[in-house]
């Protein structure tokens, strides 16, 4: 892995064409007798010749989120190019929502980027204002996603590079004066040979939930992943599925749920009625 100057990792992928193997193998059936050396050596030059580079690229937001308590109703975010060529930049925003589980992005008009689209020169910052230009007032929390695009270089498909194109979602939360904290509560269901865990908040703000552990009373557990798993809006609920769980988990007693948020650590149980 090469660095270039200012820019981010440069990765080298080693192709070996089809032709190239299949000719090789032709001149064996002929009875070219070629030592097992000289085979390698061959098919490493073949490799050199239909090698590509990959660029990262090394477009950066900050900040990785947005958080305005009214009245405040704008925000900047700043864009960094660090490359050596000028970058397209396209942001917008869209409304997030979660229903029956599920996350959606709709377009919106009560939050604007300004300005939509940019072209940043090399190694230069660029601030895009993000602003609610909506005069209703914020009810509880107001929840968006931030999406900075940046867009093919024209031309970018022509040689042996690749350009490996960044998309980047910023969350943007709008908050009122009044605001009621997260009420979350917690379902398991099993169907159709997965197991997934569903999350409920009645609460105006929302909460972020990372290292998700569930526990049985048999001991067993279970592992939603190390990180970030997502977030569960205000007065929305949001599911998360797993195929892979121990047999039997979770088919007596109850279960108990251990999560970090953005709240601190959570401890739950989920009984045995509320398991479907």
């Amino acid at each position: 892995m090469k660095k270039g100057r200012g820019s981010g990792p440069l990765f080298r992928c080693i192709c070996v064409s089809t032709k190239c193997l299949l000719g090789a193998r032709f001149r064996n059936r002929l009875g070219i007798a070629m030592h097992h050396s000289s085979t390698l050596l061959a098919a490493f030059a073949t490799s050199l010749a239909c090698m590509e580079v990959a660029h990262a690229t090394a477009l950066r937001v900050e900040p990785v989120l947005l958080e305005l308590n009214a009245p405040a109703a704008a925000a900047s975010l700043t864009l960094r190019n660090d490359e050596d060529a000028h970058v397209e930049v396209q942001t917008r925003v869209l409304r997030w929502s979660q229903s029956d589980g599920k996350e959606s992005l709709e377009p919106t008009t009560d939050v604007v980027a300004s300005p939509p689209a940019v072209r940043m020169a090399p190694h230069s910052d660029y601030v895009v204002r993000v602003v609610r230009v909506s005069k209703q007032p914020v009810n509880g929390e107001e929840s968006y996603r931030v999406i900075v695009d940046q867009l093919p270089r024209a031309g970018g498909g022509q040689g042996r590079s690749v350009n490996l194109l960044v998309r980047q979602s910023i969350p943007a939360f709008f908050r009122g004066r009044e605001i009621s904290r997260p009420q979350v509560s917690w379902a398991l269901r099993t169907e159709a040979g997965q197991l997934t865990v569903v999350t409920s908040n009645a609460g105006d703000e929302r909460l972020r939930i990372a290292n998700l552990r569930l526990k049985d009373s048999s001991g067993a557990t279970l592992s939603f992943g190390n990180g970030l798993l997502g977030y569960v809006l205000g007065h929305s609920s949001m599911s998360w599925a797993t195929l892979k769980y121990p047999r039997g988990f979770g088919s007596g007693g109850s279960i108990s749920v251990t999560a970090d948020t953005d709240k601190g650590q959570t401890h739950a149980v989920i009984e045995s009625q509320t398991r479907r």
